[in-house]
């Protein structure tokens, strides 16, 4: 039996969901979570040359947008623990040297001994506890280049009360506890508070989802 680490996380997929992942997102979405990444990843400005880490990074197909961005001089490295992410990580850039994967928790300290360019992060922070999340970011600051780009793709912040109704029940049906407290609180502030500044953010999905982008001093 799969056993979660944070057991009220949304975010820890058993093996089943993990091995289909790409597809049910398809499917939830009704087709439309590709073109919305396509977008958000052109949002984030990559230019040729940069390294970046994408935490969290699943099944790569968010590398593999990112990589029509980053030149023949630039590297993506993914992380993540899930054996059914790494082995579709792997197969999809088994020919691409530029894109290398590290099975490792980040919500754990842990040092690459390399900073980069851009920090990624796609709705993986809203599903853990608030005390990891500043775990998270601490991974995040060490690994930045001064100046470097944190960006996070997550839930933007809502009252979740006042959503349609249909939108709410979804949302509280598939959502764990964790996403309702992340979607309370002021992530501004929060990177602020941590070092951050330069904000620039674009939100999708009738909002309910951001892109939010801030510079480490």
């Amino acid at each position: 039996m799969h056993k979660k680490i944070y057991p009220d996380s949304g975010v820890e997929l058993t093996p089943f969901i993990s091995r289909h992942y790409d597809g049910l997102m398809n499917m939830l979405s009704f087709g439309l979570y590709r073109g919305f990444i396509q977008k958000a990843i052109r949002e984030m400005q990559i230019s040729g040359g940069n390294d970046i880490l994408d935490l969290g990074c699943g099944t790569g197909r968010n590398a593999g947008l990112m990589a029509d961005y980053i030149g023949p001089e630039g590297s993506i490295t993914g992380m993540d623990i899930s054996p059914e992410m790494e082995s579709q990580f792997l197969a999809r850039f088994s020919s691409d040297k530029q894109v290398s994967f590290i099975n490792q928790r980040i919500d754990q300290p842990f040092d690459l001994g390399k900073k980069f360019d851009i920090v990624f992060i796609s709705f993986v922070i809203h599903g853990f506890p608030h005390e990891v999340r500043k775990t998270v970011l601490e991974n995040v600051i060490l690994h930045l280049k001064p100046g470097g780009k944190f960006v996070i793709l997550d839930f933007a912040e809502f009252d979740m009360a006042a959503m349609p109704a249909h939108h709410r029940f979804v949302f509280k049906s598939v959502e764990c506890k964790y996403a309702f407290d992340y979607i309370e609180r002021d992530w501004k502030s929060i990177l602020k508070a941590t070092g951050f500044s330069g904000f620039r953010e674009y939100f999708f999905l009738k909002n309910y989802v951001r892109l939010l982008e801030a510079e480490k001093a």
